[in-house]
């Protein structure tokens, strides 16, 4: 393509790559804390009720003898399902007669119990303070801490909706100052094929290294308030660098920013240190070297345009469907940890590790195997380890713990081609349009997916069964999707369909063990 020569004359693979993929990176961490930070700032601590005997100097002072705590929490709290103190009711009275060693202690009448009237006692060893224990977010009211999750990603579902259609409309640049959503796929329009799922997968692993930040900072900050600052100032320098960031010169080539266009190029060219190279270009070679792109940038598109044009609708559709599946499967298992195990660090932290060989062997088996059948392969695997886990005892936690790390892996390896896959499913003229839609289509399924734990009180493995069959057979969808590999980001809708005619002659090259970068 056209774009491609010029960008190679002002250099595709340079300092100003590195730069703005490092610039890119970063955001992207703290992005992902964001995601994730409700495990922590909302995490529910061990809790019972408030009781007098046990909470109120006055009323300890009138019990008879020396009875200890455990005597005291005996006589005026219920045991729970666990047989630990129940957390949401307390004896009416004290139940004295449980103190006796010859009477059981199931020997009580629910009569005799009230719900938690004059609020909870909350365990602070892990978490200084949560917003569960500071609002009371348990017992009857526990179903508003899901709530807000879902309030959460809606929000993010809203700007996944306006800022894809609104960056192809006025911009990469002035959209990513205000909004960090799309900022995985900006990069890709300076690189070229060769080296676009390195830079995209060093993009994708800024959510995993997000995954151990995560873990780490939460550790050191328990206090639910302050761990929000924290993870909320490092935008404050995201949003005064992106002024730095290029705008994409691909696209305001194609929607007729020639002027600005050439001063981008210029721009990249002097980083790279190509200024002579760069000095060459003029309003008129770029008129000439992409005069078909120009005049089919001209005509309108829109997230129509996407349902309707025969050579994107069914990669719209199955595209999205893909992205469905991975908010709804990652955001379902990962944004409940407690359920997994007592150390949420330092599960918060393996979720990050694991993620990472699995986006490495993504990116060195993309040259082997492709982005079809890889992006079909990582979700079904991925759905099958969790499938499995529906067949293992509770007691083998470790063997659990082993699959559902396996599964998480095969969805940050899906990820992985998604963002890749997605950006060269599409021309530049609808890619963030695209981009935005999949995206609505992931917080959808992210949305959905933490409600799927209420069906265990219909069976414990009815959750699991859910976010397994998900992944399957939107991976077994994916196949019906085109392969991309080594073909040039598409400028128009002109140059999809073409690459659907040439579809047919297009074949996966060898595996060679060396140049692993071309990719």
């Amino acid at each position: 393509m056209a774009f491609s020569e010029l960008l190679d004359q002002v250099g595709s693979l340079g300092r100003f790559q590195v730069l703005q993929t490092v610039a890119l990176v970063v955001p992207i961490m703290w992005v992902t804390t964001q995601s994730m930070l409700e495990n922590f700032s909302a995490a529910v601590p061990d809790h019972r009720c408030w009781v007098p005997l046990l909470d109120n100097s006055t009323a300890q002072a009138s019990v008879p003898g020396a009875l200890g705590p455990e005597a005291l929490l005996a006589i005026s709290i219920p045991p729970g399902p666990n047989q630990g103190p129940h957390q949401c009711l307390r004896f009416r009275q004290p139940q004295w007669q449980l103190l006796d060693p010859n009477v059981t202690a199931t020997n009580w009448s629910e009569a005799a119990t009230e719900p938690c009237l004059d609020g909870w006692v909350y365990d602070r060893s892990t978490f200084t303070s949560t917003v569960v224990a500071e609002w009371d977010l348990v017992c009857d009211s526990q179903a508003l801490r899901p709530m807000s999750q879902s309030i959460y990603l809606a929000g993010v579902l809203v700007g996944a909706a306006v800022c894809g259609h609104t960056s192809d409309r006025f911009g990469r640049r002035l959209v990513l100052t205000w909004s960090y959503l799309q900022l995985a796929v900006a990069v890709m329009e300076w690189t070229s094929a060769q080296a676009r799922p390195l830079v995209m997968t060093l993009n994708s692993l800024g959510f995993s290294f997000g995954q151990v930040l995560m873990g780490a900072v939460a550790y050191g900050v328990r206090d639910w308030a302050l761990l929000q600052l924290v993870v909320s100032v490092p935008f404050f320098l995201c949003f005064v660098y992106s002024w730095w960031l290029a705008e994409s010169a691909r696209w305001l080539l194609i929607t007729g920013g020639l002027d600005r266009g050439l001063q981008e190029l210029q721009r990249v060219a002097a980083i790279n240190g190509r200024r002579a190279a760069g000095d060459t270009l003029t309003t008129e070679v770029l008129l000439s070297a992409m005069q078909e792109e120009l005049s089919a940038g001209q005509s309108p598109a829109s997230l129509g345009t996407l349902l309707r044009t025969p050579a994107l609708h069914l990669r719209t559709c199955v595209s999205s469907l893909c992205w469905f599946a991975f908010g709804f499967t990652f955001y379902g298992l990962a944004l409940d940890l407690q359920a997994f195990g007592s150390d949420i660090f330092l599960l918060q932290v393996l979720i990050g590790v694991v993620d990472i060989p699995a986006k490495i062997g993504t990116l060195l088996l993309l040259r082997c195997l492709g982005r079809r059948p890889l992006h079909a392969a990582s979700l079904v695997l991925a759905g099958l380890c969790i499938l499995a886990n529906t067949l293992v005892p509770h007691e083998m936690g470790t063997l659990r713990s082993a699959l559902a790390m396996l599964g998480l892996g095969g969805v940050g390896a899906a990820f992985t081609c998604m963002t890749i896959y997605t950006a060269e499913l599409f021309p530049t003229v609808l890619r963030m349009t695209a981009v935005g839609l999949a995206q609505m289509a992931a917080r959808g399924g992210a949305i959905l997916g933490p409600p799927v734990w209420l069906l265990g009180i219909h069976g414990p493995s009815l959750p699991l069964l859910v976010y397994g069959t998900v992944p399957v057979l939107c991976g077994l969808a994916a196949l019906l999707l085109p392969e991309t590999q080594s073909l040039p980001l598409p400028d128009t809708i002109q140059d999809v369909q073409n690459q659907a005619l040439r579809k047919a002659a297009h074949r996966t090259p060898g595996c060679p063990v060396l140049k692993s970068t071309q990719f």
